[in-house]
């Protein structure tokens, strides 16, 4: 397969270069601007196919072996009898800012599916980070982990998958398929309506803390006027003074509560709140803890009821410091996580992507733990989303790129970061480069001629990089004493296992087997001054160590650099998907979040992570992709100027050759022929549906003409100018049907972002009208020149067509922006071409003017 491709690229590329050169040298003398915009436009598009296309020659599927994983780390031996696993530890960080646009449901559903992984439980720790420091938040986070006492020891003793009730209970099919215990049909009915209260209890949460604070509150008014009235000297002059009192925000103990309040007030809002770090479940044992008969409703006598640790961070935030957004909120996680847990490994989901693979972890570490796997920076899984219309009229899947170029890049130096379901080494998100096996060796064997017995021993942050020594520690990392040493101690537990003599790289077997060491008041407070606001002042977090900030694409930037340091990822596509989220299914959201990913890319091309200043660990082909990362929004300028060209070539009657010569169209069929069969065969190979893979190039087009062009004068305004241009929504015309799962699909909510794609269709269209007419009414009609106009007009209009359906809504209810604009626009270009080819008495009115003709 990839030989094929590969012929099939060297093909195109050679009558690609061919059908360049004969294009610029033979001009159409008739129209030398509409030749010189085609051939403009054709020399980009070469160009950036070439960055897309050569990255995927190296294409490559993995897969993993959950029972060798299991037979190395976990089986019991003479020196493990209880077998105990070996396993590294992992941290999961799981991130939200609003509860009012991010559901707390549904993020509780996603600490559940966490809390109830398939992993070693004194191995898993979970972090959820509240960046709006929002009670309801908080709140919701506790219920779920009281929940998580029924829930997960269910998932346990029924092997439920998923393990996100939600999904669970809402699955279509025989729920008893595959259950062998006799009792699971009870369990599952009690464990049902155990459910539907907790959500209940969530769902009413807002409303109960706002009743609970307005008697909180109207007490401390009373308790204030009393006070008054006791101090004063006349007590009608006291009544008719009005009594304000702070309107707080009060927790169930009857304190405030240090976050965010429901009214804003100095010191509780959404800037300016104290950092708020709460252990909701305590450290696993080391030691499985059996459930007794009479366990609360169900009985649990031979399932481990132990739970994960479980901890609720909200980073401190103050005016006048840059908290960095989603950046600074995982890195406040890693230095947090790093004091209390200090899992080698670090698991990043968004709070509505949720474990829909138990086993996705095991997945994860078959890559880390494999002979060789020492220099993996990262475990990207694709994205898989739930919600998304049958005919995924947008593309919202974004298959094409999951399926298709991801495992591409898999071939080269791995995968780019995407933001969530992705593995972290803790080490790597530290700044530090990949260790030079041959330098370690050369050592080893020093160690060795001394010493025949030596032990593999921890590597000092010197041995990775030179220049740094412990004394340069604090201003790389903050002034954290825990912080600093629990470097070498995540290094060294994320290497792979010594147990073979070829391994020199390792740690020793049983290491991890080891009880974790419990909490202190000493340790979480440490944690809780490493997510102050000010700890990162003159340090390099977020410049060269964890998240990098500066980007609105923060992910992919992130990724770029551990690449640049000469680290590689690595794509895992599992059997079962490992995670599940929500996509954005409305055409004019799913715009802006286009608009977003294209911003921080061309903030990624005019700064300093432009891969042309790249260093040489990063590999060629690999430096080739992150600049298509950093230059596809700017094809938008050319692809609009292209969609134009059709309708310019039938007002003009004029076409973007002089003549259609048999070599034009010989080249045009090679190379069209080539592109077809490396679609197919990409398509075969990847396994995307031929429905799919045409969605993706109709989307492709509607955000190259709207998203990608605004991305681009945004980033081009922002750099020149310094002007900051928001692309806000202005009205919203909702849908009928409120029980219909799909209704957000026709919701029309006008955008500016719609307007360049409204103007290239009714050109298109007014072009084809007047081109037809003229065509109709001529005395010598020339069909011919129509035709070939009107293909590609109509090839324009068929990209759009999904655009004109989100444009139609429900039942056909457009807004009526939509036909003042289109009226607009219709008229002004009538008037543009009246006044640039005004009408004559020639002959030419009569015959329809000159033009290219088929031989």
């Amino acid at each position: 397969m990839n030989y094929h491709c590969r012929l099939l690229v060297v093909i195109r590329l050679v009558f690609l270069v061919l059908f360049l050169i004969w294009r610029v040298q033979h001009p159409n003398e008739d129209a030398v601007w509409l030749w010189l915009m085609s051939v403009t436009c054709e020399i980009w598009f070469a160009f950036s196919w070439i960055l897309d296309q050569i990255p995927k020659l190296c294409p490559i599927n993995r897969t993993t072996d959950l029972e060798a994983l299991h037979e190395k780390f976990e089986l019991p031996s003479p020196s493990n009898p209880t077998a105990r696993s070996d396993l590294p530890g992992v941290d999961l960080f799981v991130s939200t800012a609003d509860p009012e646009k991010e559901p707390p449901l549904v993020t509780a559903n996603t600490i559940l599916s966490i809390l109830a992984v398939d992993y070693p439980v004194e191995k898993v720790s979970c972090y959820v980070s509240d960046d709006g420091g929002a009670l309801l938040t908080f709140e919701a986070m506790a219920e779920a982990a009281s929940f998580a006492e029924l829930w997960v020891p269910f998932c346990r003793k029924h092997d439920i998958e998923p393990r996100n009730p939600e999904t669970y209970f809402t699955l279509k099919g025989d729920p008893t398929k595959g259950k062998v215990r006799g009792d699971f049909v009870k369990d599952r009915r009690k464990m049902k309506r155990e459910y539907d209260e907790f959500k209940v209890r969530i769902n009413g949460l807002g409303d109960s803390i706002r009743r609970r604070s307005d008697a909180f509150n109207a007490r401390e008014e009373m308790k204030v006027i009393k006070q008054m009235r006791d101090g004063a000297s006349g007590g009608d002059a006291v009544a008719t003074e009005v009594v304000r009192v702070q309107k707080a925000t009060w927790m169930a103990d009857g304190t405030h509560w240090p976050g965010t309040w429901a009214t804003p007030a100095r010191e509780h809002s959404k800037g300016d709140h104290a950092g708020i770090l709460q252990v909701m479940l305590k450290p696993a044992s080391s030691d499985p803890e059996m459930g007794s008969a009479d366990e609360r409703i169900m009985e649990f006598s031979d399932v481990d009821i132990r739970l994960p640790m479980f901890v609720y961070v909200s980073r401190e935030k103050r005016p006048g410091y840059d908290h960095n957004k989603k950046a600074g909120a995982m890195n406040a996680l890693v230095r947090a996580s790093a004091i209390l847990s200090n899992g080698p490994f670090i698991l990043n989901l968004d709070c509505d992507h949720y474990f829909y693979n138990c086993k996705a972890i095991r997945e994860g570490m078959c890559f880390m733990l494999d002979r060789g796997g020492e220099d993996i920076c990262y475990i990207q899984f694709p994205q898989r989303f739930e919600g998304i219309d049958p005919s995924d009229r947008y593309a919202n899947r974004n298959t094409v790129f999951f399926d298709g170029n991801m495992r591409a890049l898999d071939g080269i130096q791995g995968p780019v970061y995407v933001g969530t379901g992705c593995m972290f080494r803790r080490f790597a998100l530290y700044g530090f480069e990949p260790p030079n096996l041959e330098k370690i060796k050369a050592s080893d064997n020093k160690d060795l001629e001394s010493q025949p017995e030596v032990e593999v021993e921890a590597l000092k942050p010197i041995d990775f990089n030179p220049d740094l020594d412990v004394h340069l520690m604090p201003k790389r990392f903050g002034n954290s004493t825990m912080l600093a040493e629990s470097i070498p101690i995540a290094e060294e537990q994320g290497r792979p296992l010594a147990d073979h003599p070829a391994v020199k790289y390792g740690r020793q077997p049983g290491l991890l087997r080891q009880p974790r060491a419990p909490l202190d008041s000493t340790t979480v407070a440490e944690a809780v001054s490493v997510i102050s606001c000010w700890y990162e002042d003159k340090t390099e977090w977020g410049d060269r160590v964890g998240w990098i900030y500066g980007s609105v694409t923060e992910d992919v930037v992130t990724g770029y650099r551990m690449h640049n340091r000469g680290w590689r990822s690595v794509y895992c596509v599992t059997k079962r998907d490992a995670f599940r989220g929500s996509a954005p299914i409305n055409l004019t959201d799913r715009l802006h979040q286009v608009l977003r990913w294209a911003t921080g890319s061309v903030e990624i091309f005019f700064s300093r992570n432009n891969a042309f200043l790249a260093s040489r660990k990063l590999k060629a082909l690999q430096r080739l992709a992150y600049l298509n990362v950093g230059i596809y929004p700017f094809t938008s300028l050319f692809l609009i100027m292209y969609c134009f060209l059709p309708a310019l070539s039938l007002f003009s009657g004029q076409f973007i050759v002089q003549t259609v010569s048999v070599l034009f169209l010989v080249y045009l069929l090679i190379m069209t022929l080539c592109l077809i069969s490396l679609a197919i065969l990409e398509v075969k190979w990847s396994g995307i549906g031929l429905e799919e893979w045409w969605r993706n190039e109709q989307f492709w087009l509607i955000s190259g003409t709207s998203s990608h062009l605004a991305a681009v004068i945004q980033g081009l305004l922002k750099v020149i100018a310094g002007i900051e241009i928001s692309f806000t929504l202005t009205s919203k015309s909702s849908g009928d049907d409120d029980d219909d799962i799909f209704a957000d699909l026709y919701l029309v909510k006008w955008t500016s972002l719609m307007i360049p794609p409204i103007v290239i269709a009714m050109v298109n269209i007014i072009a084809v009208c007047y081109a037809f007419a003229r065509t109709i009414y001529s005395s010598v009609p020339q069909w011919s020149k129509f035709i070939g106009g009107a293909f590609f007009s109509l090839w324009v209009l068929l990209h759009l067509y999904p655009f004109a359906k989100g444009l139609m809504g429900r039942r056909r209810k457009t807004p009526t922006i939509v036909f003042v604009w289109s009226g607009l626009i219709a008229i002004t270009i009538s008037l543009l071409y009246v006044a640039i080819n005004p009408p004559s008495s020639s002959a030419s009115a009569t015959t329809g003017g000159t033009g290219f003709q088929f031989p």
